[in-house]
């Protein structure tokens, strides 16, 4: 392939969705309650993995078949736009009767098995050519179009097992003269500021105040921005940090973003040890588990 095939229409991707889901379910036993089905691609470079949710409620890995990881392919390519790419990962889960939820990251590097080689990510974008606005920083890096070496993978920070190590972003970059936020961090694309919304808001809140706090990037604004802190258990962060992303597409600080993305954007249980840490660190005062 040294051209990109003709992009697919929003009712022809649909279609596919569901072709993909009928090749992925013929080969199984009946009574499945769940699909997902995760497709990772650099090049021709192409990992597959499909979790089966039986009657039992348990995930377990089942091989998918040839058809739906050429359907997937074809899927892929279809999604492509001129000077953009097309997505690299995709996650799709799907009911007996219905598509439950659709995931196409274009711009993130996906976790892979097995990292692919540097020419799988040069085929990528000879495939599907991007312009150079659109070429993210560890593409670029991994296709060997910048002389510094690859980036190392993000790795998650380890659970925290006293208030000091619970680790903490920083809201914004500094201040300028005149005493405004300054922030010098790569923008998400929408499909992934997505997903590091539903992380950061998905964290239980452990300290919050019934008043809010000026936008300090719009002053002018009424007050909106939360007085609270929530915690994942190895990180705590304030609530300026989703607002700002949401509201002024501010990136997280880029350590706390390595560790979601290292997740993969899953939230781990937090249960109350973790809470009472997150609350002493933030406070000062000592943990009920000390």
């Amino acid at each position: 392939m040294t051209q990109p095939p003709a992009s697919l229409n929003q009712q022809q991707q649909q279609q596919l969705v569901w072709q993909i889901g009928h090749a992925l379910a013929t080969p199984l036993p009946p009574g499945w309650r769940q699909m997902r089905v995760e497709f990772r691609a650099a090049g021709r470079h192409v990992e597959v993995d499909l979790l089966v949710t039986g009657q039992d409620g348990l995930p377990r890995p089942v091989q998918p078949s040839q058809e739906a990881v050429q359907l997937l392919g074809n899927l892929r390519a279809g999604m492509y736009q001129p000077g953009r790419g097309t997505w690299l990962s995709a996650i799709l889960v799907y009911g007996p009767a219905t598509v439950l939820s659709t995931d196409f990251l274009a711009d993130v590097e996906p976790p892979w098995r097995q990292a692919p080689p540097q020419i799988g990510f040069q085929d990528e974008l000879r495939f599907f050519p991007r312009a150079e606005q659109s070429i993210p920083p560890w593409l670029r890096q991994r296709a060997g179009l910048d002389a510094e070496p690859p980036a190392e993978p993000a790795v998650a920070t380890p659970l925290a097992e006293t208030p000091e190590a619970l680790r903490v972003p920083r809201v914004h970059d500094g201040l300028d003269e005149s005493g405004r936020p300054m922030v010098n961090r790569e923008p998400l694309s929408p499909a992934e500021r997505d997903r590091v919304l539903r992380y950061l808001d998905g964290a239980p809140v452990v300290l919050a105040s019934r008043t809010y706090d000026a936008d300090a990037f719009d002053p002018d604004r009424e007050p909106l921005v939360p007085l609270n802190f929530r915690t994942d258990g190895r990180w705590y962060w304030p609530g300026a940090v989703a607002y700002y992303l949401r509201e002024h597409d501010v990136a997280p600080d880029p350590e706390l973003l390595g560790h979601i993305r290292a997740l993969r954007f899953t939230l781990p249980e937090v249960g109350e040890p973790e809470r009472e840490l997150a609350v002493a660190a933030i406070t000062g005062q000592p943990s009920t588990e000390d």
